[in-house]
């Protein structure tokens, strides 16, 4: 049984191998290995919800894709939120441009009666990769020194932009940002 949906903004090839090798390092030291267990992809999630129906997306998505340009993005920071998940993440720096993306992606499926949630609003959404989840309390501190050593900043672009199931998660599409063209 599906837990959500979420529309998820991906990076380059060395941006995600990136991520990946902080995904990896942390699952050897069997900190966390539950975002590989889950089949996740790294990404940023622009916006999440408990049900939508995929094929009412597809079109907004698409459309909202080709009119974009890849965006730069550099991960200069590591982050914790403060719940009970146990979430590390890597934060980008919170550009203008990765703002308006964000906020006018929302727009977008505003215009079309989709429903956005608080956290996903301009002023409420917090920006960031997920690197590990349900760390435990006791290595969340070893976690952060892994973290650390990952050289900060990373630099990349998104490059595309997609919609997943989850959990585990199942990608239904994807669409590469300034693609006009159809595949």
């Amino acid at each position: 049984m599906s837990q959500g949906y979420a529309i998820e903004l991906y990076f380059d090839p060395a941006l995600e191998n990136q991520v990946l090798k902080a995904w990896n390092v942390l699952a050897r030291r069997q900190i966390s290995s539950q975002l590989i267990e889950i089949e996740s992809r790294p990404h940023i999630t622009l916006f999440s919800t408990p049900y939508i129906e995929p094929t009412k997306l597809e079109s907004i998505v698409k459309n909202f894709a080709s009119k974009q340009e890849p965006l730069p993005l550099s991960f200069s920071a590591i982050g914790t939120f403060p719940s009970d998940k146990n979430v590390l993440f890597l934060a980008p720096v919170p550009t203008l441009s990765l703002l308006q993306f964000q906020s006018q992606l929302c727009d977008a499926m505003k215009k079309e009666g989709i429903e956005i949630g608080d956290e996903y609003k301009a002023d409420s959404w917090i920006p960031h990769c997920s690197v590990a989840q349900e760390v435990p309390k006791t290595r969340m501190a070893e976690a952060f020194c892994v973290l650390r050593d990952l050289k900060l900043p990373v630099n990349g672009y998104a490059m595309d932009i997609g919609l997943v199931e989850f959990s585990p998660v199942r990608e239904h599409f994807s669409f590469m940002l300034g693609n006009t063209i159809d595949a």
